[in-house]
C-alpha cells in the first residue's frame, strides 16, 4: 500500500475533483478555505492544462 500512495503523491492528482480537495486541504484557516471555495467556484481549476 505504501508503493501506491508514493505514486499517487509523486503523479499528484489528476482529476479536478482530487485537484480542488488537494488545493482546500491545503488552507491554514476559515477565512483561507472560503478564498480557495470562492476561487474554485469562479473556475480556477476548469482548465484542463497542469500548472507545475
Amino acid at each position: 500500500m505504501k508503493i501506491t500512495q508514493t505514486l499517487r503523491t509523486i503523479l499528484g492528482p489528476t482529476s479536478r475533483q482530487s485537484r480542488e480537495r488537494s488545493y482546500l486541504e491545503q488552507s491554514v484557516s476559515m477565512a483561507d478555505l472560503e478564498r480557495r471555495q470562492r476561487e474554485i467556484e469562479r473556475g480556477l481549476f476548469q482548465s484542463s492544462r497542469n500548472i507545475y
